[in-house]
């Protein structure tokens, strides 16, 4: 049998909470986003992805832990005795303000999941329409994926994928401070001048359509396959 000490060891190493009224007992260093989903509670999220650092970016999974300031679900550990509301009038409004914001600042256009969760919480994607729009020039500068951050909302999941959480790459990198914020090249260099290998898994990270194969880009534009394959055909060097 078990030890006294060796029970201790084990109580210690877990934490009780609840959530929405539902009791849970979790490993300690468990997030509230994955607690959540362990009693079928799905808390939505923008900036996080399962297979990449959690940042909590978005705010769009915050959530009332009773305090004066809500907690993003992602990156806050879930405590002994916590009390957790993910549907409150409170939180609910705060993510109808945090969509709403969104809409005002980037287009969502190519954004089906952010849009989904517009509808969801009754968001009013015009009630900031007279706010600035962050702007950004179309980059078209290889045959393989064409850079819109006109899409982008700054999720940090490309810059992520292509550094320490998966390629260690480290082609993109952040330009600009707060409000006018955007990822960029170091330098502002076109893509081949970087470190890019061309992997693709900044356009599979993308929720939005800042990042787009430009295959698909081309079929949307109406030209034909053929065309297509002669436009992004690697070209033979002299």
């Amino acid at each position: 049998m078990p030890r006294s000490s060796d029970w201790s060891d084990l109580v210690s190493d877990v934490v009780k909470l609840t959530i929405d009224g539902r009791e849970i007992t979790v490993p300690k260093g468990t997030t509230i986003l994955d607690a959540a989903a362990q009693v079928g509670i799905d808390i939505p999220a923008i900036c996080y992805h399962p297979h990449l650092t959690a940042n909590g970016l978005c705010r769009v999974c915050s959530v009332d832990v009773g305090g004066r300031v809500q907690a993003a679900a992602c990156v806050t550990q879930c405590a002994e005795g916590m009390n957790v509301q993910t549907q409150s009038e409170k939180v609910q409004r705060g993510r109808r303000t945090i969509l709403e914001l969104l809409a005002s600042t980037v287009d969502l256009a190519e954004a089906p999941e952010i849009l989904a969760l517009l509808e969801e919480y009754g968001a009013d994607g015009e009630r900031f329409a007279g706010g600035e729009r962050r702007t950004a020039p179309v980059y078209d500068d290889n045959p393989f994926y064409i850079r819109d951050y006109n899409q982008c909302i700054n999720c940090w999941r490309c810059v992520q994928v292509c550094a320490e959480d998966a390629q260690f790459t480290f082609a993109l990198n952040f330009d600009g401070r707060g409000f006018h914020t955007q990822i960029a090249t170091f330098d502002g260099d076109p893509m081949p001048d970087t470190t890019c290998v061309f992997c693709g898994q900044c356009v599979g990270a993308c929720p939005t359509g800042a990042l787009k194969p430009k295959r698909q880009a081309l079929l949307e534009q109406g030209i034909s396959p053929d065309e297509i394959f002669y436009q992004t055909r690697p070209k033979r060097r002299a």
